[in-house]
């Protein structure tokens, strides 16, 4: 089988969690839309069903997933529903939904339900892409009570520059959602990985660690609490091939890479299908077998290229790293001019597996 692998350790998942517990002093939903990052939703929902409060997908379809593998836990729709016929699904199998628009709240008014909804009353306070203007929001809040269609409220918010330590919109969101929901009663729910991280003066009963769960800081600068993040997937492939070049041989398409001297060159069983970044520049970290080496010439759809030159113990079968424990995908990200989160999501054709 191709040897592409990204393997995903369960137990520094745990300590992550525990981790945005310990921090918060608060419950914890677990963020697992978009297939848990990349690291496998069912599976990532499994090994924390025992002691996750809670989990966070971003639609339906990812929820019911959780439903039919046994996952009983609340599951939160962040995008709440697309559609009035969602309405009894949720209620079937007691999701809970946030509720951003006024369409949504006129759904819920009069839909006839099962049961009674756990709503997420979603408060715009300054990110501008859904949720309730502060204006508008008390007034919501009291529509869905008086609706006699919910058991239950969160008033939540989320936060658009928390990964920025020194912006000043951050308390500038907390200001209006303090404002915004004061007399209303209920459980509330700010902070998202950076906020848990790093801000304790936006405290609220929920708290959402998303990208921290899987052991990645979500700042461009050191922060101590996520110094203590573990990463929880190392994504490796091995060599297959090994070519001896003298001084002045391109490498890959475009001859983006020309051998200064005689080079070994190893080809690599992994490419930009499988989620590595095409536009990964020459010197970009890896692990090889152990030891830090490079990226040479330019990724293609199924292989890329590393300098085997100062690796003399390493040929064909050596493995190497491209993120995880010696290899920050943060630092990779950076590199590439994109974030993380999209390296992590991205990720396919690559096989998974578990180790506890």
């Amino acid at each position: 089988m191709r040897p592409a692998r990204a393997v995903i350790d369960l137990a520094a998942l745990r300590q992550n969690y525990r981790l945005a517990l310990e921090l918060s002093d608060a419950r914890a939903l677990a963020v697992i839309k978009a297939d848990a990052y990349g690291h496998g939703a069912v599976a990532v929902a499994s090994a924390l069903a025992k002691e996750a409060d809670g989990f966070a997908v971003a639609c339906i379809e990812e929820a019911l997933e959780l439903r039919a593998a046994g996952i009983r836990a609340p599951i939160l729709l962040l995008e709440g529903f697309f559609g009035v016929d969602e309405l009894p699904l949720i209620a079937e199998h007691d999701l809970w939904t946030v509720i951003h628009a006024d369409w949504q709240l006129q759904a819920v008014e009069r839909a006839t339900l099962a049961r009674p909804l756990q709503v997420w009353l979603k408060l715009d306070s300054g990110m501008h892409r859904v949720g309730f203007f502060p204006q508008d929001y008390a007034a919501a809040y009291r529509r869905l009570l008086a609706s006699g269609k919910v058991s239950g409220i969160v008033k939540l918010t989320h936060f658009a520059r928390a990964d920025e330590p020194d912006s000043p919109a951050t308390a500038t969101q907390i200001a209006t959602f303090r404002a915004a929901t004061e007399g209303l009663p209920g459980p509330t729910s700010l902070r998202n990985s950076p906020a848990t991280l790093g801000l304790p003066q936006a405290a609220g009963d929920w708290v959402r660690p998303g990208l921290m769960l899987y052991g990645v800081s979500p700042f461009a600068t050191p922060q101590a609490a996520a110094e203590r993040l573990q990463p929880v997937m190392t994504l490796t492939s091995r060599v297959i091939a090994v070519r001896e070049l003298p001084a002045g041989e391109p490498v890959g398409y475009g001859a983006r890479f020309v051998t200064a001297g005689p080079t070994r060159v190893g080809v690599v069983a992994l490419g930009y299908a499988d989620g590595y970044p095409r536009h990964a520049p020459n010197g970009t970290p890896v692990a090889i077998e152990g030891r830090p080496g490079q990226l040479i010439g330019r990724v293609s759809m199924d292989m890329l290229t590393v300098d085997l030159t100062d690796h003399p113990q390493a040929g064909v079968g050596s493995e190497v790293e491209f993120w995880g424990r010696q290899v920050s995908v943060a630092d990779l990200a950076e590199r590439c001019d994109t974030i993380p989160y999209q390296l992590l999501c991205n990720l396919k054709r690559v096989a998974r597996s578990y180790r506890d």
